[in-house]
């Protein structure tokens, strides 16, 4: 596959996965997903590879989830698409929790909303201390839902899992270090050195014992893998991309001015 919107190298057995988009943050459309997920795939089929470190270009962010002008859509015209948010099979966090081979997440500046659940997925994260973090949803009509949202319970919580989907505030990395959905961070200058000891700490260790480790966990997340993003909207909001809701966020963010979701509360 020829990938335009990710670089994918490897070297010393350890495969990266890098969101190639800094013009928009490294903010992803559909084709970034599957880019991703394709790329994943191979780095745990390739026997060369032990470790698998998924991170983004620059040091302005490494993801800010959805690229807002793909979500929104083309809103003129009888045959403009809707929402790319509508049709998307996002399962690109259900192959982290399964993928059998360790996935660090190097946190290179601002990861939200899906950049910032994306990086709590991975097995182990890595921020710079420069890196800010949060989830942005109801902030911008973006309806994330589903086990993305009930991992973070599992992680830290219910009452964090709640404040941070439920508030979309910003964090310091510091302070998801303290609330355990980072493991370490570190000044920007030392990211790589740091992300680089701990793949070869894993290098060193038993694949085969990694690989039932990770399925453990895996399975331990079971009960809540049941409901992805699409049956949940499905069951509880089914015409949400219809009532105007969705755009009205869309179109805030665009315009740099604060939502009105009043009609539709």
């Amino acid at each position: 596959m020829n990938y335009e919107d990710i670089l994918y190298e490897i070297k010393d057995r350890i495969a990266t996965i890098t969101i190639n988009r800094p013009k928009v943050l490294n903010a992803f459309t559909g084709d970034t997903i599957k880019e991703m997920e394709h790329a994943l795939a191979a780095a745990e089929a390739d026997s060369a590879v032990g470790v698998i470190v998924l991170t983004g270009v620059g040091e302005r962010a490494f993801c800010v989830g959805g690229d807002v002008n793909w979500e929104k859509g083309h809103s003129e015209g009888e045959d403009a698409p809707e929402s790319g948010l509508k049709d998307l099979d996002f399962q690109f966090n259900h192959q982290l929790l399964a993928c059998t081979k360790p996935v660090i997440c190097r946190v290179n500046g601002y990861a939200i909303g899906a950049g910032n659940h994306i990086a709590y997925f991975c097995d182990i994260t890595i921020a710079a201390d420069h890196a800010i973090m949060g989830q942005n949803g109801v902030r911008v009509g973006s309806p994330a839902c589903g086990y993305i949202v009930s991992q973070a319970a599992n992680i830290i919580g219910q009452k964090r899992a709640r404040e941070m989907w439920m508030l979309a505030r910003r964090y310091p990395a510091q302070t998801f270090m303290d609330w355990g959905l980072v493991n370490a961070v570190v000044p920007m200058a030392d990211l790589d050195a740091e992300v680089k000891k701990w793949a070869d700490e894993f290098l060193a260790l038993s694949p085969t014992c990694l690989k039932l480790l990770k399925r453990s966990f895996y399975n331990q997340a079971g009960p809540i893998l049941d409901k992805d993003m699409t049956d949940v909207i499905a069951e509880f909001a089914p015409d949400y991309f219809e009532t105007g809701e969705q755009l009205e966020g869309a179109n805030a963010f665009l315009e740099k001015r604060k939502p009105d979701f009043s009609a539709f509360s």
